[in-house]
């Protein structure tokens, strides 16, 4: 996780918590011309508490994705089974094509996820239960590819059996379709090891040649969660498109841009999705909660290229220096008038406007709340590249 800027584009000098290793990560401030801006908010669109879908409930969205051929949308719940099995839904969302008005939301048809057996998922607490948090459409196979974050005991929950996150194939049907490679290094253990317990794959994209997903936040190797006072690393993981591992890369978290209430508090900060621009940038939505503070989220460009590929490091704690990836602010939502600043998980692209901008819609988890809500937000951005 990443340590302070200050004005304009600077070189951030990020220490480990234990003072071993020091690496470097480039900020640049919303305001740079170079890359992607944000130029306009097309609207918001909600919809309603507890709504009901083909017989599910609706909630808990924490991945949205288009088909850019047929103009659905795709939506994949949380729910542990909760209410019903793990499940994604399709529908659409709607734009004026000369203004880009963001019009409105429907959503009709729910589609449940189902094991190489055939079988849904099993509930919260049970051996290959599913936490399904990202979800993306591959217009090349018409396959879709969605990633879960796993489980594993902790304090308090020792009778959790280990899940492995895992980053998987269906079909629209919902049918098991096969599963991207692990590497030893991101799999759940018992353990002081290996990813923190709803600090797996939460962000999931298709680039142009690659796959790629994010952890949350930090593993236990990698050092501690964010604080006021320091950042953390979380790994990006890219595959070839064939889900063969390529590569590892460290994303600087930003240090918690408040203090809980009281100081005891909890708190839960990382990155909560990822979209490709590329092959080597894409955006990074980065989320805090703390008691007594509510949610805190800020839009990033982050870029691959200069980046130590930390696939084969087991750990980054130690002496061995490394470069994580470059981040460029672009949006800081919780400044936004639309307060209070929701759960947001989701990044997807909508359509290309006659205007020659790109749409982007962010969308929130209302976590089954009836004090939080189900969100889509949409801007329009300029300086992508056109075959986006």
């Amino acid at each position: 996780m990443h340590i302070p800027w200050n004005m304009g584009r600077i070189a951030l000098a990020f220490v480990a918590a234990a003072g071993l290793n020091v690496v470097s990560a480039g900020i640049g401030s919303a305001a740079d011309d170079r890359g992607v801006r944000v130029v306009r908010f097309l609207g918001e669109q909600r919809l309603p508490y507890g709504m009901e879908v083909k017989g599910t409930t609706l909630g808990g969205l924490s991945g949205i994705d288009r088909d850019p051929r047929t103009g659905t949308w795709y939506f994949i719940s949380d729910d542990r089974w909760r209410y019903q099995p793990a499940r994604f839904y399709t529908g659409r969302l709607d734009f004026n094509g000369v203004s880009g008005a963001f019009t409105g939301v429907s959503i009709d048809k729910v589609t449940t996820l189902s094991r190489a057996d055939g079988s849904p998922y099993p509930a919260y607490g049970k051996a290959d239960a599913a936490d399904p948090e990202s979800i993306r459409y591959d217009p090349v196979s018409r396959k879709i590819l969605w990633a879960q974050e796993g489980d594993r005991p902790e304090e308090g929950r020792p009778d959790i059996p280990v899940s492995d996150l895992s980053v998987r194939w269906t079909g629209a049907d919902g049918r098991y379709r096969g599963e991207l490679q692990i590497p030893r290094n991101l799999r759940m253990t018992n353990e002081n090891h290996g990813p923190r317990r709803d600090f797996g794959f939460e962000g999931l994209t298709f680039a142009p040649r690659s796959i790629a997903a994010i952890v949350e936040g930090p593993r236990f190797e990698d050092g501690p969660s964010p604080t006021t006072k320091h950042g953390a690393p979380a790994r990006i993981m890219v595959w070839n498109r064939k889900g063969q591992p390529l590569a590892q890369y460290a994303y600087p978290i930003d240090p918690l841009p408040a203090a809980p209430i009281p100081p005891s508090g909890h708190t839960d900060s990382g990155v909560s999705e990822i979209l490709a621009i590329d092959d080597h940038r894409y955006l990074a939505l980065e989320r805090s909660w703390i008691e007594g503070v509510n949610y805190r989220v800020k839009l990033y460009e982050i870029d691959l290229r200069e980046a130590t590929n930390i696939l084969t490091r087991d750990s980054l704690m130690t002496r061995m220096f490394y470069r994580p990836v470059e981040k460029r602010l672009l949006l800081d939502l919780s400044t936004e008038r639309r307060q209070p600043t929701q759960n947001l998980e989701s990044l997807a692209w909508g359509p290309r406007l006659h205007t020659g901008e790109q749409v982007l819609v962010i969308g929130s988890d209302d976590n089954f709340s009836e004090g939080e809500a189900t969100q889509f937000l949409a801007y329009a951005l300029r300086g992508l590249p056109d075959g986006r």
